[in-house]
């Protein structure tokens, strides 16, 4: 496929339009993950729609000390994946061109949910981020835009910024990519060291371990679910006797948490551990949120949930995450 590189505004809008427009939203050094939103995309735009990549490093969303001038730039490199992964153009705009009069006086701000997590982290982090969705969303005029669930609460603000503000726009989030070790994709990956991506993988071991505690959890309790509790269930058990009962007692006290709180101590088990490693994980933050909100669950949540991980190994942080789904709503 023939792909057109833009970087005005007014050349994408001169371009014919038949289909349906999807947009792919990056800052550049192209993977696999984005070779996957990509394909999703050209899939929903259809044979006679037309697939848009943006690549724009937004300078809003780095804040002091972070790596906007060590953010890779491989826009040849980015132009020939975006090709071979179904696109039709490549928007890559100058920052003057996607702020005009320099840094914008009037910003999107993400309220509550931006403040917490990645936020609280990243202080403007959100504001700058959907100041320039809601600036590309309107150069580049969408029918659909894509986004990858790696960036669970990217995505999650964004969908409320669309449905708050009445943007005419379909937000589509795509699975995470993971690379054969389990560690999720990220341009920032290339940072690592052979020692320190070894340290990386605890991120995704520790969700993987939350899920294995989630899973046994569910499966557990659909089991106790069919087993109908009657009379002669009842007196059948009362006549085990007390030695049964006494091994039951010992094995609840001791046994770990269940529902939310077992989940946390499981993935926490393995993070800790990371941080004895050589060189060590720096956890920033391990939560179980609603994906509404971004709030901690209680114990009795039920439906879908988040559960998100952050952490530092040598100067490159990562983020990753996994969806969970808690009792009736499994």
């Amino acid at each position: 496929m023939t792909t057109t590189l833009l970087s005005t505004a007014g050349e994408l809008h001169a371009r014919a339009r038949a289909g349906r427009r999807a947009v792919v939203m990056t800052m550049g050094a192209l993977h696999e993950g984005h070779a996957t939103l990509i394909r999703t995309a050209r899939a929903l735009a259809g044979p006679d729609g037309e697939v848009v990549v943006t690549v724009f490093v937004n300078p809003l969303q780095f804040g002091a000390g972070e790596d906007l001038d060590r953010y890779p730039r491989t826009l040849d490199a980015d132009v020939k994946l975006a090709g071979e992964s179904g696109a039709d153009v490549v928007f890559a705009p100058a920052v003057d061109e996607v702020y005009p009069g320099g840094e914008p006086q009037v910003r999107i701000t993400a309220g509550p949910m931006g403040e917490r997590l990645e936020g609280a982290s990243r202080p403007g982090h959100f504001d700058g981020m959907l100041t320039v969705v809601a600036k590309l969303l309107h150069l580049t005029r969408p029918d659909v835009a894509l986004y990858g669930q790696k960036d669970a609460q990217q995505l999650a603000l964004i969908r409320r910024m669309v449905r708050d503000l009445n943007f005419g726009v379909e937000i589509v989030g795509v699975p995470t990519v993971r690379e054969e070790d389990g560690l999720a994709l990220s341009s920032r990956n290339r940072y690592l060291s052979p020692a320190e991506r070894r340290t990386a993988l605890a991120l995704s071991s520790a969700l993987f371990a939350g899920q294995d505690r989630h899973a046994a959890q569910e499966a557990l309790r659909a089991r106790a679910r069919e087993v109908p509790a009657t009379r002669a269930r009842a007196e059948a058990l009362s006549a085990i006797g007390e030695s049964r009962a006494a091994a039951d007692a010992h094995a609840v006290a001791t046994a770990v948490p269940g529902g939310p709180a077992g989940v946390r101590a499981a993935a926490r088990q393995v993070l800790d551990e990371a941080a004895r490693l050589d060189p060590p994980l720096v956890l920033d933050y391990l939560a179980l949120v609603d994906p509404s909100d971004f709030t901690e669950i209680g114990d009795d949540f039920t439906g879908e949930a988040v559960l998100a991980v952050a952490a530092r190994v040598g100067t490159t942080r990562l983020i990753d995450n996994i969806p969970l789904t808690f009792g009736a709503a499994s």
